[in-house]
């Protein structure tokens, strides 16, 4: 469970983490990094998709919403069933822990701009 969101921090079960980070149950990836900076491409969840197998994934674009999920990335999701949610980091982060005990849910967050 996300515990708090501030600019370039997040806390998950009582562990801090500084960089980008994606998180299933108890996985959580401090080493997540995108290709394009600020642009989800299908490239940076791939991995994740295949592995966890969700049901939604939540996406937090940012502190001020920088980072943009690409159409082609929406419709791999589309593609696999799999509901997308994005929004600012500081509200996405809510939205994940609501669907934790009710859905499949993979979250990706980027913790800066």
């Amino acid at each position: 469970m996300i515990e708090q969101y501030t600019f370039g921090k997040i806390v998950i079960n009582g562990k801090t983490y500084h960089s980008d980070i994606i998180i299933f149950g108890d996985t959580v990836r401090d080493d997540w990094w995108r290709r394009k900076g600020h642009e989800l491409c299908v490239a940076d969840i791939e991995k994740a998709i295949e592995e966890f197998r969700p049901t939604v994934m939540v996406v937090g674009t940012g502190k001020f919403g920088l980072m943009k999920v690409l159409p082609e990335t929406d419709s791999f999701l589309q593609s696999r069933q799999i509901r997308l949610i994005a929004n600012k980091t500081e509200k996405a982060w809510e939205t994940y822990n609501s669907l934790l005990n009710s859905e499949k849910v993979l979250g990706a967050f980027h913790l800066t701009c």
